[in-house]
């Protein structure tokens, strides 16, 4: 039953007409209880810059509105103390919350929506050191001594393939001020990795695309920001490391109708997507590809 199927009109047999409109009444009263919370968009969110801020500013933040609004809705955030990584599992998952922003496509924990963009790790070093790698054998690897890495990523594992991860070790440590990262998830801050690298604290930092490149376009000093080039290097445990990513909006498993809305919504958002995407200077990638 609809919204627009709430009326009766009054027939000639009265008794019958009031006892129809009671029911129809109580009918309607669950409809409008029910609408009531499906009339919101609750975003799980973190305070986690540049993706997510509890001032609205993050990037996601944006996108979540947009999202909303082309669905007819009204964003709500959901707001976690704890790291972006726990969202799925201590906030979607537990019913607090029905939409977490920027999971990778496909992602095993959750239902993936299309892809809204897709970009890639990259390296970020100051223009006027003027090092580029076109692969993961050129010789201006050996330029790079400090690298800004953030723990667990594409980019470290590729490090330890190249044989410039032990080197690395205790100055990629120092960016998390040698915290315990054992058993406990220590986010490296992206707005330290590219500090680093201007004040020569660092001669690059690698890191995805979407995370660093608000501060790349920030920063007072020329910096180069350039997509790391694909992984060819042989048999290194007989896998190959991706660099390139496609992200989109993730739900719970069991709510293939918020899939669905957000599906449809996606086309009519995309265009305010895109903009709010290359306002933040990301380097984007072909979705299709």
């Amino acid at each position: 039953m609809t919204r627009e199927h709430c009326s009766l009109q009054p027939t000639r047999h009265t008794e019958k007409w009031a006892v129809a409109a009671l029911s129809l009444a109580m009918s309607c009263l669950s409809i409008s209880a029910y609408a009531g919370p499906e009339e919101e968009l609750r975003i799980c969110a973190t305070h986690e810059a540049p993706f997510s801020q509890n001032d609205g500013l993050g990037f996601e933040n944006r996108i979540a509105v947009v999202m909303a609004e082309a669905m007819g809705r009204k964003p709500v955030f959901v707001y976690s103390e704890r790291p972006g990584i726990y969202l799925v599992r201590d906030y979607l998952d537990e019913n607090l919350c029905d939409v977490v922003m920027g999971l990778d496509a496909g992602d095993p924990r959750v239902l993936t929506t299309k892809p809204y963009y897709r970009t890639s790790y990259v390296l970020v070093t100051r223009k006027d050191k003027n090092i580029t790698i076109k692969d993961w054998n050129d010789d201006n690897l050996s330029k790079l001594n400090n690298i800004a890495v953030p723990l667990g990523s594409p980019p470290v594992e590729m490090l330890k393939a190249i044989g410039k991860f032990e080197n690395n070790m205790n100055y990629m440590y120092s960016l998390i001020d040698f915290k315990q990262p054992r058993n406990q998830y220590v986010r490296v801050d992206p707005s330290r990795m590219i500090s680093d690298v201007v004040q020569n604290k660092a001669d690059g930092a690698m890191a995805f695309g979407s995370e660093v490149a608000r501060y790349v376009k920030a920063s007072s000093v020329p910096l180069d920001m350039v997509l790391l080039p694909p992984d060819i290097v042989p048999d290194h445990n007989n896998q190959t490391i991706e660099f390139v990513y496609a992200e989109s909006m993730a739900v719970r498993k069991d709510d293939t109708a918020l899939l669905d809305a957000l599906n449809q919504a996606l086309p009519k958002a995309q265009a305010k997507i895109d903009q709010i995407l290359q306002e933040e200077g990301i380097p984007l990638l072909p979705i299709d590809s």
